[in-house]
Parts: C-alpha cells; sequence; structure tokens
C-alpha cells in the first residue's frame, strides 16, 4: 500500500522463519507436466557435491505417540551430527517432523546445536500416522530452492501408499539427494518400503535397536559426515565406524 513503509527481507519473513520455530507444512501436490520437465532440467543441472559449500540435512523425525523415547534419545544426539561435521566443514540442519492429525512442520535451516535442541525440546510426541510422504516432498522442495546433500529418516513404522513413497524417492535419487532411512525396530511392512526409498534415492537403509543410543548415535554422525564432507568423508569414518561402512556399502 502507498505510503507504507517498506520492510526489511528479515521483517518480511514468517515469525516462524526468523526465530527457527517449525512452520506447518501443506499436502503434497501432484505434480503437472510443467513441473515434472522443469523438474528433470533442474535434476540434470545439479552436482551432487559442491566443493566449499555449507552442507545441508534434512533431519526428519517420526513424531508420533509410540516415538517419545526415540525422540528423547535423537534431541540428545544430534549434537553428536554438528560435532562430527565440525571437523570436515559446515553443516546445517532442517528438523521436519510429523505427529498428531496431519501435523507436519519444518524449521528453518539451523548451524546450531543449542538452539535445535531447544527446538526439540519443545516438541512432544502425539498420535497419529505416518506422513513420510510430506517429508520426502519437502526435502525435493528444499533440494531445487536451496540444495540439501542428505536426507535422515528416524523412525518404525510406514502406514501409506508404498507405491508413492518410491516414486518422490526416485526424484531425490535424481537430484542426487539420498535418503538414510534408520529404522528403529522390526516392523516389515516398514522395512519393505524403508529400503525401497533408500535404494531408489541412492542412499542407505540401517536397523537399529530400540533404544539403542550408540547405534543411532553411529549412524547420525556418518550421515553427517557425508552430509558435511561428501563420499570421501564417509569412506574416511568408515576405517573405523561400522556403521558409516554400512552405509557406504549400499551407496550407489
Amino acid at each position: 500500500m502507498a505510503g507504507e513503509p517498506s520492510k526489511s527481507k528479515s521483517e518480511r519473513m514468517p515469525s516462524a522463519q526468523r526465530t527457527g520455530e517449525a512452520r506447518s507444512l501443506g499436502e503434497a501436490k501432484v505434480s503437472t507436466s510443467e513441473d515434472i520437465a522443469a523438474f528433470v532440467a533442474k535434476a540434470r543441472s545439479m552436482s551432487s557435491y559442491a566443493a566449499g559449500a555449507r552442507g545441508r540435512l534434512v533431519f526428519a523425525l517420526d513424531a508420533t505417540m509410540s516415538r517419545q523415547p526415540a525422540w528423547d534419545m535423537a534431541c540428545t544426539l544430534q549434537a553428536d551430527m554438528f560435532r562430527e561435521a565440525a571437523s570436515l566443514g559446515s553443516l546445517d540442519i532442517r528438523l521436519v517432523y510429523y505427529r498428531g492429525l496431519n501435523e507436519c512442520r519444518a524449521t528453518a535451516w539451523l548451524s546450531d546445536s543449542a538452539e535445535l535442541a531447544r527446538l526439540m525440546g519443545k516438541i512432544d510426541c502425539r498420535g497419529g500416522n505416518t506422513q513420510i510422504a510430506k517429508v520426502l516432498s519437502e526435502a525435493r522442495r528444499e533440494a531445487v530452492a536451496a540444495g540439501v546433500r542428505a536426507v535422515v529418516f528416524v523412525g518404525d513404522a510406514m502406514e501409506e501408499s508404498a507405491d508413492d513413497l518410491c516414486v518422490k524417492a526416485g526424484e531425490l535419487g535424481m537430484l542426487k539427494v539420498p535418503v538414510f532411512m534408520f529404522q528403529e525396530g522390526h516392523d516389515p511392512t516398514a522395512e519393505r518400503t524403508f529400503r525401497e526409498i533408500a535404494r531408489l534415492s541412492g542412499g542407505a537403509w540401517c536397523r537399529f535397536d530400540p533404544g539403542a543410543a550408540g547405534q543411532l548415535r553411529e549412524l547420525l554422525r556418518a550421515a553427517a559426515a557425508f552430509a558435511a564432507g561428501g563420499r570421501e568423508a564417509l569412506k574416511r569414518l568408515s576405517a573405523s565406524a561400522a556403521g558409516a561402512a554400512n552405509l557406504l556399502s549400499q551407496m550407489k
């Protein structure tokens, strides 16, 4: 409106984006033919790893009711990802989580472990179905808009169309964004789909035992090493860490 003072870029941003608080994600949309053509062109132009750029990792968590113990564990272990990346370069993490009835949210990109822990500490787990499709759609959107080196997903269930999830995983694979699927427990339906998501995206699937903080810590460190330093960093870590070796052996 004429006569109103112009706002700075930070003032024009939604308050959730300025503070790092999680914003709500909408429904995953069906792509048009124009969308697909633009996406393919973008995918062909992208490099899987640009030296010197900040590593960006989408850290996605199932925050439905059964996940509270794992959420608390991940809140503590996320600091290990920043520590692992510190020796290799810089790392920004975007937390994405779903819970309750159709609630899926994402934070801003964060480079501070304490801030990520503060945000995670404010979130409680709530009953609801899985929303992995929204997680993968958000990862694709960010990969096209700003660049993402890897996606980490931690969960124990899958209650969606496996075919739909596989299509989204394949799109991330075209963008050279591997998805690391870390499964807690032994649900066979989840395992089949998680393995396919990992395969189609060029990532890896690994299982960890319920409550096994040491196992999850090793997997998160490996994913962070890849996001910050690429395959070579993961290869170096694999010489001393079984989790990294497991991921590397599966990646294309």
